[in-house]
């Protein structure tokens, strides 16, 4: 006979070994991806914020998904939002000019296109709170060395 209860036992055990995805995983990987989606939308929408769902999103996948979770942090488009939050080093000035620019320029165009004047005006009071935010989050500060360093002449 083939199969003896010896191997069929250790056939179960190699089954209840396999981790299965819990209730709680699917409900923290759809929230996590959803909060991606609309952190996505964020970055080309500038009354959707970016960086506050990319944070539930990276603990949503943290939570469930360490796969996810990492494939997040390595991201090109989103990584960097975690970087400067989890090490607190600040945005580049580069990126805080950039991210206003593209504020009042999607804020001008949906003006245009809506000329609505109550929702003209809260446009602008939602682009001046954003800039605020923006001019306000710490920024990186480049090290002396590091501009030095480039500039520098070897003989």
């Amino acid at each position: 006979m083939l199969c003896n209860t010896k191997n069929t036992s250790y056939f179960m055990n190699m089954k209840k070994t396999k981790k299965s995805v819990t209730p709680k995983q699917i409900t923290l990987i759809v929230i996590g991806s959803l909060s991606l989606v609309l952190g996505g939308i964020g970055i080309l929408l500038p009354v959707l914020p970016t960086t506050p769902f990319v944070l539930v999103a990276a603990g949503c996948f943290s939570g469930s998904s360490p796969r996810l979770a990492q494939k997040l942090e390595e991201s090109k488009l989103f990584g960097s939002y975690l970087r400067h939050w989890r090490t607190n080093e600040g945005v580049p000035i580069k990126t805080k000019i950039r991210a206003i620019i593209w504020l009042w320029l999607g804020l001008i165009v949906s003006s245009f296109l809506v000329r609505n004047t109550v929702v003209i005006i809260i446009l602008g009071v939602i682009g001046i709170i954003v800039t605020l935010h923006l001019v306000l989050i710490k920024t990186k500060r480049e090290e002396s060395y590091e501009i030095f360093t480039s500039t520098r002449i070897d003989s």
